[in-house]
């Protein structure tokens, strides 16, 4: 069964690439460093990005490598589809525990602030892990401090700092361990509150 976006809780729509805030200017451009200094150094010809929403690290990725095919896909939802159309970015609506692709179609794949969001991260990694060809590079909130950074900032006091739609919850260390189990990591970022990875399937 394919998910829809009432199956699956965002909750959080909050746009962190373009806040004024500026605390959080400085850690968006850290994380955008840490994604950055995450991406391969040997140019991939085709990238998916899986949960792209607007779009934004689609761009951007798609910016450093101009040669490339970049694909996105994400829960069905038209305005997101306008705007990946305004971006002239293909997208396409599908479930990241199902991806509609054959293996090893991608060179990169990308998954950036999307399992927390998903029920069944383990099938979700499975099938990130089947379609890459050869990098990943996926980030999630670092907990407990994505919690601790909620309550210092005076959010979500009656979920003890939880995002709402955030179903799952990882240390750095458990989200290496998640990650490991279906590719090989190759680097580990903690740009505060986050945690990415960089991997690679195994051969």
């Amino acid at each position: 069964m394919t998910a829809t976006r009432a199956d699956i809780p965002t909750g959080n729509v909050y746009d962190k690439y373009t806040t004024a805030n500026p605390i959080e200017r400085r850690l968006m451009a850290r994380f955008l460093e840490r994604l950055d200094r995450s991406l391969p150094s040997e140019p991939p010809a085709r990238i998916l990005e899986v949960g792209v929403g607007e779009g934004e690290v689609a761009a951007r990725v798609g910016a450093r490598y101009a040669a490339a095919f970049v694909a996105g896909l994400d829960l069905p939802d038209p305005a997101l589809a306008d705007g990946w159309r305004r971006r002239g970015l293909p997208g396409a609506f599908g479930d990241i525990a199902a991806l509609p692709f054959p293996d090893r179609s991608f060179d990169l794949v990308l998954a950036i602030e999307v399992l927390e969001h998903v029920p069944r991260p383990e099938e979700a990694m499975r099938e990130l892990a089947r379609v890459a060809r050869r990098d990943v590079v996926l980030s999630v909130p670092w907990e407990p401090l994505w919690r601790v950074a909620n309550i210092a900032r005076g959010k979500y006091w009656r979920d003890v700092g939880n995002t709402p739609g955030h179903v799952q919850h990882w240390t750095r260390r458990g989200f290496v361990a998640l990650v490991g189990r279906e590719l090989e990591v190759t680097a580990v970022h903690n740009p505060p509150p986050w945690t990415m990875v960089a991997a690679r399937r195994r051969p």
